[in-house]
């Protein structure tokens, strides 16, 4: 066998441009799989550190479009809606209540306009946001609807720029009303899913009710699953759970950022997988191609052939020296098209600006694929060679 892929070697180098020819097909089909499954594979991992590591055991819930029924119920979130809630669905660790608004934030001649979110305590912790500096909200700030505020960085760096906000008192208008709030903390920046740590800030919910709008009622209901992997299943008993309160469908829009990013990561795969299988095409066209240069080969070599069985050469022999040349080619077609591959995934995803990510398993894959294309459009090449008279092989020009 060895001597066989030794000789196979020799014929390549006999006839170079030939096998350049024959190798193309296999390179560019085996690095197109390979780019393919790389940028869908960077794809996804840059899903994931977008939405980051924080809040994926949360679900929310949010008022949806209610299909008009004269005996639909609306949800309204308020205190009974969160007991009941607890006492009848399992698998919830804690639930809180968010109301938002639009407001305008401002220290002397500074203003930014940013999105700010009433909520309740250890939120931001559970969440997993982490201050840059200061301190989160206290029970009591919530009981007492405190007049504190938390920022966001690039918030914090617009209306201080010089630094040291926590401390500093800024004026936050909504609705045309003004309110004093000291500033008690400012964000660190980092992916957290649906919360912004760079341009919203966040009040007690407790000074929301107080001062801003007496209605008990969330816009938002964040509710944390027992564990990461809990929360789609959350979600699904969630949404159960509305329907049969409002007695209809879309009453309410339950969501939770593990299963976005399981769909989103689904997709991402599917569309890989599909643009891969077209790839692969490639992989079967060079594989015609290289079967037609081994029926060219053969007839070439016909006086070798021929030689070879006078000499006592069985039939398996000469049928395994040409599916080893056949399959040779494709074996430096495939280990060419995966180092190809790989420096183009490397390029595009440093042009995308996103981190590499190659999947070895298509490597495997696409490689295998190629040298079982090579041995199987060889084969017929090789079984006519095989089957050659060694008298009339030997007579041939």
């Amino acid at each position: 066998m060895l001597e066989d892929f030794l000789n196979a070697l020799q014929n390549f180098r006999r006839n170079k441009m030939r096998t350049f020819l024959s190798l193309l097909g296999i390179i560019i089909g085996v690095a197109s799989v390979i780019v393919i499954m790389s940028m869908g594979q960077s794809s996804t991992k840059q899903i994931e550190e977008t939405f980051g590591s924080c809040g994926l055991d949360m679900v929310s819930i949010s008022s949806g479009f209610m299909r008009r029924r004269r005996d639909a119920i609306t949800i309204q979130f308020d205190d009974s809606f969160r007991e009941d809630m607890f006492g009848q669905v399992s698998g919830i660790k804690k639930i809180w209540y968010k109301n938002s608004l639009s407001s305008t934030l401002s220290y002397g001649d500074i203003s930014a306009t940013a999105s700010c979110t009433a909520i309740e305590t250890e939120y931001l912790q559970t969440y997993g946001l982490t201050l840059e500096s200061g301190e989160y909200f206290s029970v009591t700030d919530d009981v007492m609807g405190a007049q504190k505020i938390i920022l966001g960085s690039e918030i914090a760096s617009s209306l201080f720029p010089n630094g040291d906000a926590v401390g500093k008192r800024i004026m936050l208008v909504t609705s045309s009303v003004p309110f004093s709030f000291e500033v008690c903390g400012v964000l660190k920046e980092q992916t957290s899913g649906i919360e912004s740590t760079t341009t919203g800030c966040y009040i007690p919910r407790g000074f929301y009710l107080k001062k801003i709008s007496p209605n008990s009622a969330a816009s938002v209901v964040m509710v944390q699953a027992v564990s990461n992997s809990k929360a789609p299943e959350l979600v699904n008993t969630l949404t159960e759970y509305c329907e049969k309160i409002s007695g209809t469908t879309g009453s309410v829009n339950v969501s939770s950022m593990q299963s976005m990013i399981e769909q989103m990561s689904e997709i991402t795969s599917t569309l890989s997988i599909m643009l891969s299988a077209i790839a692969a095409i490639s992989l079967l066209v060079g594989g015609i191609g290289i079967m037609n240069i081994m029926i060219v080969t053969v007839t070439e070599r016909k006086q070798e052939i021929g030689i070879r069985k006078a000499l006592g050469a069985s039939p398996a022999v000469i049928r395994q020296q040409f599916l080893i040349e056949s399959a040779s080619i494709t074996l430096m077609g495939g280990t060419i098209g995966i180092i190809l591959g790989v420096l183009i995934s490397v390029a595009v995803e440093y042009v995308r600006g996103q981190n590499f990510a190659i999947n070895w398993f298509s490597c495997v894959i696409a490689f295998a694929f190629s040298v079982l294309v090579g041995i199987f459009f060889g084969f017929s090449p090789a079984s006519r060679a095989a089957k050659l008279d060694p008298v009339i092989a030997l007579s041939g020009e």
